[in-house]
């Protein structure tokens, strides 16, 4: 038994060794330009998993540019997940180049630890916002239970699905519009708490993400609803998914933003392209293809010519209306926080 043990530990160093060879080996032969400059950069984006079918076309787009305008070659690793879970990881060692994540909270938390710039939200156009959307109330094909506001979902015999504001960006955005649809007109905040504490009893599943959530909706047939970013109807139906929609008269404006990591970009030596690719994301033809999958753009004219597709909201509000993330986290979303008290009274 020893010496298997034995064994098993020196093949585990000897394959160590060869991995690390090889790796070795890999940078010394790594290709250079005429100019010394390396033939391929690697770039790493972390992003929420709503962004990765529009990630998926852009990326391309930008490689084929950069590749004209410096003969570089751009590769790229992705990673996409819930908002929150993708902050964490990126604290905890996974060495994002770039992140665009659902909310400015995630971002700032990345920034606490000491890996973005403090004032990363002047660092881009609206705020470092790169794209937005607004919550939708998607219901089963024909709506055959009629629900068009956020009040439908307390009525008898409905339920929803939600991906989890504790882990998920998105469903975050979903509960404050919940909130806001109150207190944004004349309600007060004991009326909110009752509001959304109702409206969760009536909750079928709260799946990690967005994605998730759609998938339970439309695959497993979970819930009369689903509430969920705009964009996830314009893909679904894209795909030729069959369901409809209705945008509530008081929503939240969803502003997701994009960031460059200073500490992994710098040790990386990719700020250049890094920063490349954020510029990239702004530019109408950027912009184009995030309203291609269900994204509203920043950039006015591409917006513009979409104004069919994203029908304005007459009472649309902003984080900033309720406080700002801080003090919303602190207020919903913290250990112990209304989501969680909403929570055990629900399940008592």
């Amino acid at each position: 038994m020893v010496s298997w043990r034995r064994f098993r530990i020196g093949l585990s160093l000897f394959l160590l060794a060869v991995g690390l060879s090889g790796l070795t080996a890999a940078c010394q032969f790594q290709a250079t330009l005429p100019d010394g400059r390396p033939a391929q950069v690697n770039l790493t984006l972390v992003s929420f998993a709503l962004t990765r079918k529009a990630h998926e076309a852009i990326i391309p787009l930008f490689a084929a540019q950069w590749k004209r305008e410096h003969q570089q070659e751009v590769r790229f690793r992705t990673s996409y997940g819930a908002s929150g879970s993708q902050a964490r990881a990126v604290i905890d060692g996974l060495e994002a180049d770039i992140v665009h994540l659902s909310l400015g909270l995630d971002v700032d938390r990345i920034a606490q630890a000491g890996l973005i710039r403090p004032d990363w939200a002047r660092q881009a156009p609206h705020n470092s916002t790169v794209t937005t959307s607004v919550c939708t109330l998607i219901t089963r094909e024909g709506n055959p239970k009629n629900l068009q506001t956020w009040q439908d979902l307390t009525r008898e015999g409905v339920t929803f699905v939600t991906a989890n504001p504790k882990i998920s960006g998105a469903a975050r955005w979903n509960f404050l519009a919940l909130w806001g649809s109150v207190t944004q007109t004349g309600g007060t905040p004991q009326e909110a708490k009752a509001f959304v504490t109702e409206v969760f009893r009536h909750v079928a599943a709260l799946p990690r993400d967005g994605r998730e959530a759609t998938d339970a909706f439309l695959t497993q047939g979970q819930g009369d609803a689903l509430i969920n970013y705009e964009s996830e109807v314009i893909l679904a139906r894209k795909q030729g998914k069959r369901l409809s929609y209705h945008i509530p008269k008081v929503n939240i404006l969803i502003e997701n933003p994009v960031a460059i990591v200073d500490k992994y970009a710098d040790q990386h030596g990719t700020r250049e392209v890094a920063q490349a690719y954020l510029q990239f994301l702004y530019t109408p033809q950027a912009q184009e293809v995030f309203a291609q999958y269900g994204f509203r753009p920043v950039d006015g004219t591409v917006l513009a010519a979409h104004a069919q597709e994203f029908p304005r909201v007459p009472t649309l509000f902003t984080v900033r209306d309720l406080g700002g993330w801080e003090r919303v986290q602190a207020q919903f979303f913290a250990q112990g926080a209304l989501f969680d008290q909403i929570q055990r009274e629900n399940q008592a």
